[in-house]
């Protein structure tokens, strides 16, 4: 009788099989490792583009839902200067846009001014939001006609954009006797509110590659003089 052979494996197959199974375990791991790393970056990616999209576009929200909102400077006497500081790195407003409540919140007294970034390096544009609280209120932020009271930065501040290399506002004037027509000014010296704003800025380092902060222009459609009393007919 022959006798059957007994099935199995070397120790010498055992030890390459186990060798073949490590090696492939390392290359998908790899292989995973890497394509996580890329998808997180592709996030970070689009995070970014979606914030400095999101930014412009509460900027210009906050700009053209302005009101025209007449105050007593020091808070005291009947309101008769119309509330809007127009600096070159500051400015202050009252609009129906907040970061909060969006179109459908209550009005606000937004502060948005340029401040140097916590790495020492550029600026940052930031925004305060003081709720509206009336005339009386609002014009204790105003110490003469034509003269604010600084703008701070808080805990509260809401960055809108950061490394900056620079931040400047204009404002759109549009004189009295229509000589010069329109002008954009880095102060604003009307009586009452400008037809246009343009926040220009540029990254501190230009990045083809992503989304950049772009200049802001924001058509101001206020056209009421404080001045003129209106009445029904």
């Amino acid at each position: 009788m022959k006798r059957h052979a007994r099935a199995g494996v070397t120790l010498i197959e055992l030890l390459v099989a186990v060798t073949l199974f490590a090696l492939l375990s390392v290359g998908m791991l790899y292989a995973f490792r890497i394509g996580i790393m890329a998808y997180q970056r592709t996030q970070t990616h689009l995070m970014d583009n979606r914030r400095v999209a999101g930014a412009q576009h509460i900027l210009l929200e906050e700009l053209q839902n302005m009101v025209p909102v007449t105050v007593a400077c020091g808070g005291e006497g009947p309101p008769s200067v119309p509330f809007f500081q127009g600096e070159p790195e500051a400015m202050r407003l009252v609009s129906t846009y907040s970061l909060q409540g969006a179109a459908r919140g209550m009005a606000q007294i937004l502060e948005i001014f340029v401040a140097p970034a916590d790495a020492g390096h550029g600026v940052r544009l930031l925004v305060n939001e003081i709720p509206y609280g009336g005339p009386m209120a609002a014009g204790r932020l105003c110490t003469a006609p034509g003269h604010y009271l600084p703008v701070t930065a808080t805990e509260k501040s809401f960055v809108l954009a950061d490394n900056l290399a620079y931040c400047k506002f204009s404002y759109q004037f549009v004189p009295l006797d229509l000589v010069p027509e329109r002008v954009w000014l880095p102060r604003y010296p009307g009586k009452t509110w400008p037809r246009g704003v343009r926040i220009d800025m540029a990254p501190l380092v230009p990045n083809p590659a992503s989304l950049q902060p772009i200049s802001v222009v924001a058509v101001i459609r206020v056209h009421r003089n404080p001045e003129v009393q209106y009445g029904d007919f």
